[in-house]
């Protein structure tokens, strides 16, 4: 293939160097991806903005043999990631804004003659916990598609190993559709693995056993809400794009986006669902909780009421008074037993009586 006969391509050295590159690819028709450094994705960038500048050799020929686009995946933890997009990457400044966004939602619009989307996603080390939530922000034109992050994430990770196993993609909207569809595989990983926990606690309550608290399902509860409040925006701005899109997406590529879109509509059903069966889990652990509480209430409040008789009797004979009856009577500790007993047995029978009433 042409595209082979770039032989000068280095690997990336994964974030480093100036650029903050993790790693680039440049695909071309009918040739399998093949990894590029920050000084070929410069070059490759420079005939957009300056066709005669200078640059390597390879640039211009790979052009020249029908390559398709360049992907280039930032970390933008890196100091200069964001300096060197700006200087060399050409996006609008739509793009630029979603890099230092405070409070990223997820969406999919359209600048110029560009796409400019930022996705929250589960990072790489996800461990079921509402903040392992990150944002990737993605750059697409006709010849380039940008992505950077500043955690790792799993979907962007994800598809880069695919491209490493030789995916050949078409074009940079095919790419996004790609990790749209890694995105959702990954979210319903979460569902899937959401559920089995919520299964376990389900049945662990049909057992009759309540190790579990409501602490835990709440948190699992609180993962979901804040990943379907991230996500449910995504579904919307698609369609939105998809009725109107720009001439340079082939019908193909929208055909996609819009098969993409329902998938992920689909996860975010079930993540609903999956939020109602651990709500109606809370009740049902917070009905036991309150059954106990009550009963264990009502057994004070019956020995309460079984002691009080003698409480009463005690404190009237106990004060220092004349008059204290059975005082010089020899019987007269039982005469009072017996008075205690009686009162004792009468309460009890009360009580016991309004608990079958019950």
């Amino acid at each position: 293939m042409a595209i082979q006969s770039l032989n000068v391509l280095t690997r990336s050295n994964y974030g480093g160097g100036e650029s903050g590159l993790i790693c680039g690819y440049v695909f071309a028709a009918g040739a399998a991806p093949r990894e590029i450094d920050a000084a070929f994705a410069q070059a490759w960038l420079a005939t957009d903005a300056a066709p005669d500048a200078a640059m390597p050799a390879e640039a211009p020929r790979a052009r020249a043999e029908g390559t398709a686009f360049v992907w280039l995946h930032f970390n933008l933890a890196h100091a200069g990631a964001s300096r060197w997009l700006q200087r060399h990457a050409g996006l609008p400044e739509e793009f630029h804004e979603a890099l230092v966004a405070a409070a990223p939602s997820t969406r999919i619009e359209r600048a110029d003659d560009a796409l400019v989307a930022v996705i929250n996603d589960a990072q790489f080390d996800f461990a079921f916990e509402a903040t392992d939530i990150a944002t990737l922000c993605v750059g697409v034109t006709p010849r380039l598609v940008v992505t950077a992050r500043r955690r790792p994430l799993r979907s962007i990770d994800r598809l880069r190993l695919q491209v490493q196993g030789g995916l050949a993609l078409r074009s940079g909207v095919e790419l996004l559709e790609r990790l749209l569809r890694a995105q959702a595989d990954v979210l319903v990983d979460i569902v899937r693995g959401v559920t089995a926990r919520v299964d376990g606690i389900e049945d662990d309550l049909l057992a009759g056993q309540r190790r579990h608290k409501r602490a835990g399902l709440g948190a699992l509860r609180r993962l979901l809400v804040r990943l379907q409040r991230l996500l449910a925006p995504e579904p919307a701005a698609l369609f939105r794009l998809l009725q109107h899109p720009d001439e340079w997406m082939a019908e193909a590529d929208v055909e996609d986006l819009r098969q993409s879109t329902e998938e992920f509509s689909v996860a975010l059903r079930d993540m609903a669902a999956l939020q109602e069966r651990i709500k109606l889990l809370q009740e049902e652990i917070a009905a036991s909780v309150n059954e106990d509480n009550n009963r264990s209430l009502f057994v004070l409040t019956v020995v309460t009421v079984l002691a009080l008789p003698i409480n009463i009797l005690a404190g009237l004979f106990g004060m220092n008074v004349g008059g204290v009856p059975w005082g010089d009577n020899p019987h007269g500790f039982w005469i009072v037993v017996g008075v205690v007993l009686s009162f004792t047995a009468i309460a009890g029978w009360l009580a016991l009586r309004k608990t079958d009433e019950r």
